[in-house]
């Protein structure tokens, strides 16, 4: 879960995809697999170490097309033109210690357990989490938070977009999580204050106060999605370092409204205390913590609806209208 431009401190479409098994070749490489899953115009080389997972190849493929996927549907286009995932089996079960790096055009590297099961590997969050650092460019590690928060934040939106993820599932997540990014005593604002509270879910907080304003001042037509794409269209991805106050510049020139500057100076500095109980009623989301109901009738509940919508088609990347999955290359060891 987390990001590096190279070896920094912290490592950092339209989709009902059609999945086509093109060909196969064999190279020259002991107990590896690598297949290869272009969407849109982008290609994603995936390679898996050894032979020690038990779940067929074929559903770790589906997997990482899940994931492309949802950050596709949301950010209209694969983020990267290329990307090298690079996953490495251990003793268990699950997904863990993802990175994401910005040289060599863009990678990760992801752990996945030899006793993982396909459900579990279709429930998975984490590598999505990781895509979505893809999108944004690398800025000073004093601002991490916005990095792991705008990955916390578009992740379950995503892939509720790609159709991954069911809408209910990640409002009864927020209410759940988000009072863990609020500060505590010392808090110092997000620039300051490093904790693991603050930098996911501070920065997550960030983003979900920016969404709904972006959407209140443009009468919903647009909201931090075009703001994003908008730092994406203008190059700011994970291979360019940028200062983090001109990325933010541009996606307030992609709404043409001013709010991430005015929201990043409140914060940045200084602890800002939300009312999330307040914020829920007027989202009509109801939760007790076992399910989540919606109130049509609140305040807010059409910027609820619009945060996790899908985009409209004209917004998205002609290409990526259809991904093709091409297993380039297969590479097993000798027994």
């Amino acid at each position: 879960m987390l990001r590096t431009l190279t070896a920094r401190l912290f490592a950092r479409a339209t989709l009902a995809s059609i999945f086509f098994p093109v060909c196969f070749s064999f190279v020259l490489a002991k107990d590896e697999m690598t297949s290869s899953l272009l969407i849109g115009n982008a290609r994603i080389d995936v390679r898996i170490e050894g032979s020690a997972l038990r779940v067929p190849a074929k559903d770790v493929f589906r997997w990482v097309q899940s994931a492309a996927e949802s950050v596709t549907a949301y950010y209209g286009c694969f983020p990267v033109p290329q990307l090298l995932i690079r996953i490495t089996p251990f003793e268990g079960r699950g997904v863990r210690n993802g990175m994401t790096f910005g040289d060599r055009g863009g990678r990760i590297t992801i752990r996945v357990g030899n006793e993982t099961s396909v459900s579990e590997l279709a429930s998975d969050w984490m590598l999505t989490h990781e895509m979505v650092h893809l999108a944004f460019p690398s800025v000073d590690d004093s601002h991490h938070w916005i990095e792991e928060g705008l990955a916390t934040y578009v992740e379950p939106i995503a892939r509720i977009q790609a159709g991954h993820l069911k809408v209910e599932q990640m409002w009864l997540d927020l209410v759940r999580d988000m009072p863990q990014g609020l500060p505590q005593a010392g808090d110092r604002g997000l620039d300051h204050t490093h904790t693991w509270g603050r930098t996911y879910w501070g920065g997550a907080l960030f983003c979900l106060l920016a969404d709904v304003e972006i959407r209140r001042q443009t009468n919903n037509a647009k909201g931090l999605e075009q703001a994003l794409r908008g730092i994406l269209d203008a190059g700011g991805d994970i291979r360019k370092e940028w200062n983090l106050e001109d990325a933010l510049a541009a996606g307030d020139r992609a709404v043409g409204v001013s709010v991430l500057q005015p929201l990043y100076a409140k914060m940045k500095d200084k602890p800002v205390s939300v009312d999330l109980d307040k914020l829920w009623i007027q989202l009509g989301v109801q939760a007790d913590g076992a399910g989540v109901r919606f109130d049509d009738s609140a305040t807010l509940a059409a910027i609820r609806r619009a945060i996790t919508a899908r985009a409209s088609a004209a917004d998205a990347e002609p290409s990526s209208s259809r991904s093709l999955a091409v297993f380039a290359g297969r590479a097993v060891g000798s027994p």
